[in-house]
């Protein structure tokens, strides 16, 4: 296997917990909706408004969602289901701090919008990485294997020298597609176990 260089960390579901499915989740049921179903919705419409890759805004991505759902609900609350949701995992960013340590590169990778500015302003995390790269200024997302050709080539290193970490087995399957490593998020504990016993980690 290819030497590591650098790793990236998906932040929804791996840096911190996935706040867009919880919040959906609330708003589905508040509205008697399948939150499931809704959260399907909701991917297709932050992708289809232009939103999470910078061609739409915020309100464009949630009128699509109220129009295809017949939701309606406040954009400003709908919001706040949703950013509230994403609570930092403090051991997460003690494993970023400690790779780094170690010698590796470290980066973001993460298919947000301009709430992940929002999100940092109220907790302060993105200074743990040595880069950041966000589909929203990217104008690129993860469901375009464009995306990791890219994040490869501005990080400086050769697809296959890279681990992305996510918790989403689609985004990790097109990630391997282009060459980088991968490692499927399940918990702290079992994302630690793996980078020890891949040696990049103390075990």
């Amino acid at each position: 296997m290819t030497t590591i260089s650098g790793i990236l960390f998906d932040y929804g579901g791996v840096i911190a917990e996935e706040g867009f499915a919880e919040g959906l989740a609330a708003i589905a049921r508040r509205h008697g909706l399948e939150p499931r179903w809704l959260l399907h919705q909701a991917v297709d419409a932050v992708y289809d408004s232009g939103y999470v890759v910078g061609r739409g805004s915020e309100a464009d991505f949630w009128k699509l969602l109220c129009d295809r759902t017949g939701l309606a609900e406040p954009l400003e609350q709908a919001r706040a289901e949703v950013l509230n949701r994403f609570r930092l995992r403090p051991g997460m960013l003690a494993l970023v701090d400690e790779v780094r340590e170690h010698g590796f590169k470290t980066a973001l990778l993460t298919d947000q919008t301009d709430w992940l500015d929002t999100l940092d302003r109220r907790d302060h995390f993105l200074d743990h990485f040595d880069r950041v790269f966000n589909s929203y200024r990217l104008g690129l997302g993860k469901r375009n294997p464009r995306l990791f050709r890219m994040v490869a080539c501005r990080i400086g290193a050769e697809p296959q020298q890279l681990l992305f970490i996510d918790d989403q087995s689609g985004n990790l399957e097109r990630a391997a597609g282009v060459g980088l490593q991968t490692l499927r998020f399940e918990s702290e504990s079992q994302c630690r176990q793996a980078l020890a016993e891949r040696g990049l980690l103390s075990a």
